[in-house]
């Protein structure tokens, strides 16, 4: 009896030692078994969360499956254990990976839970903003006492109280090219859940010069898309389908066009789902695929997307490209980080760390990493910009009620000024000021040949218009005559001072000439003369 106690003994310590080492995460290689083990954990954290009751205890557990779990972790994910297309080996997988979430806000809040949830090892949340409370409608893993609160630590205090088993390790001074390859080595899948194109074709280098799959999503207004790049032998990067940057005026962020919150929620959901794919080798993950969710129809639509680009600046191996050779990168001598396969299931190409380090994605793109507001426009001088205030007394000089209130006036105060506001429609119907007549802006040549012959015959009390030059056929038309009277000075306002001021210059341009903006629109009016306005 003794001998076979001391052989039940010696089994057990070798059982334990098994489990430490599966404690260092596995990778999929796309071919649907772990191939590759990370030999720590991340070592650049800025904090971390640990605890212990869900997943990679450090302690030997009194319990041991024979794949490893403990037995909380065997009942915490037991309606996933017991999944046959999941089961324990998949589980043990999950617990011992780790992924890398860069964004915690609209797509990056279910993915965080929900990987949380599943029993991921390792949890990296990177975000440099702030919580709002114009967040919270989508961004589901912040609350309203958590306003003013760095995301990425209110992100890490919900995972940790969802999941005290999985290590948080909250990033709070964002993604950068000095710190991105290095940051995306430490973790086995990358979820790209940021929302602007430099930080995008960052996350894309360096996952192309670490050797790590990316899923990648985005959500605006009521659509949504969904991918996996760098990962399969002929998988795109981000850089094959978009080699050349979208024009910054083609990039609508959600705090201008506007999201329905449930949309990035059903994105994000689909990006942990993809990453857990990656994790544990199950199913197929949407390498080549582009998954597209219309959110009014209900729709799901899946289209092919073509193959990894020989020519490409990051991972296709050719001659060199823009992005090797913007700051003049060196080219490498062979293929890029990542050869054997961790993730990608081959090496990238030439892409490497120093040159994500080296290079100028704030130039390239012609946007700035921030999640705030566009810059300011200066294109008008000062004498045709007036401040809230001033314009405040000029209307009531003029004998109008300043006051505001919400909806939107058809005509121009007493008749002694025109006011116009050229935000969305969208906008104007949440809140406006009074007399203020909603003429949208989109471009300069489409607003002079909408508006002007309208605004004419408003600067001149409704009868002829004043003569003018420019501004096309439409504008041609509405000016048969000068008006006796001097004209109605003209008051423009957008959200924030931009639009109205290119509005101003071509109104000017057309031969208007009382013309103005109002500097900072009508969020600076909203902060300066009536608070009582919501700032959207």
């Amino acid at each position: 009896m003794e001998e076979e106690n001391a052989k039940l003994r010696a089994e057990v310590k070798e059982l334990r030692a098994r489990l430490r080492a599966l404690e260092k995460p596995a990778i999929s290689n796309g071919a649907g078994a772990a191939s590759d083990v990370r030999d720590a954990a991340p070592a650049s954290a800025a904090a971390s969360v640990n605890g212990g009751g869900g997943s990679c205890p450090a302690a030997a557990p009194d319990f041991l499956s024979p794949h490893g779990l403990s037995k909380s972790q065997a009942e915490r994910y037991s309606r996933q254990l017991v999944l046959p297309a999941f089961g324990a080996a998949a589980q043990a997988r999950l617990c011992a990976s780790s992924a890398l979430i860069v964004g915690c806000g609209g797509l990056g809040a279910p993915a965080a839970l929900y990987l949380a949830a599943a029993g991921v090892g390792c949890l990296g949340l990177v975000d440099r903003d702030a919580v709002e409370i114009s967040n919270l409608h989508r961004q589901i893993i912040h609350s309203e006492d958590r306003a003013g609160v760095h995301k990425a630590t209110s992100a890490a205090a919900a995972v940790a109280a969802l999941n005290s088993g999985v290590r948080v390790e909250p990033f709070l001074n964002g993604l950068r090219p000095g710190n991105a390859a290095e940051m995306v080595m430490s973790y086995d899948v990358i979820i790209d859940a940021s929302d602007n194109a430099p930080t995008r074709y960052l996350l894309n280098d360096a996952c192309v010069a670490a050797g790590r799959p990316l899923v990648s999503a985005a959500a605006v207004g009521t659509d949504g898309q969904l991918t996996v790049y760098c990962h399969g032998e002929d998988g795109p990067c981000y850089r094959c389908l978009f080699p050349e940057p979208p024009a910054p005026g083609n990039c609508a962020r959600c705090a201008d066009a506007g999201v329905l919150g449930p949309v990035p929620g059903v994105m994000g959901v689909l990006q942990a789902l993809e990453a857990i794919k990656l994790l544990t080798g199950i199913g197929k993950p949407l390498t080549r695929q582009l998954l597209l969710f219309d959110a009014l129809s209900g729709r799901f639509t899946t289209v092919k997307l073509r193959a990894r680009s020989p020519g490409c600046a990051a991972c296709g191996g050719a001659a060199a490209g823009s992005a090797g050779q913007q700051n003049g990168a060196a080219e490498p001598d062979g293929a890029g980080a990542g050869d054997g396969g961790e993730g990608g299931g081959r090496g990238r190409g030439r892409m490497r760390p120093a040159d994500v380090a080296a290079f100028d994605y704030t130039a390239f793109t012609g946007q700035s990493p921030d999640d705030g507001p566009p810059p300011p426009l200066r294109v008008l001088p000062p004498e045709q910009r007036l401040a809230a205030a001033e314009l405040k007394l000029r209307l009531e000089a003029r004998g109008a009620n300043a006051s505001s209130s919400g909806g939107g006036g058809g005509g121009s105060g007493d008749g002694a000024w025109v006011l116009v506001d050229v935000r969305p429609k969208e906008q104007f119907d949440v809140m406006s000021l009074p007399g203020a007549v909603n003429m949208p802006f989109v471009t300069p040549e489409s607003f002079i040949d909408r508006h002007l012959p309208q605004l004419l015959r408003l600067a001149h009390g409704g009868g002829a218009a004043a003569p003018h030059q420019g501004g096309g056929a439409a504008a041609s038309a509405a000016a048969p005559a000068a008006a006796a009277a001097p004209p109605r000075p003209v008051y423009v306002m957008c959200r924030r001072g931009n639009h109205s001021q290119l509005a101003v210059r071509a109104l000017r341009e057309a031969g208007l000439a009382e013309c103005y903006d109002l500097v900072g629109g009508i969020q600076a009016w909203a902060q300066e003369v009536d608070p009582a306005l919501p700032i959207l």
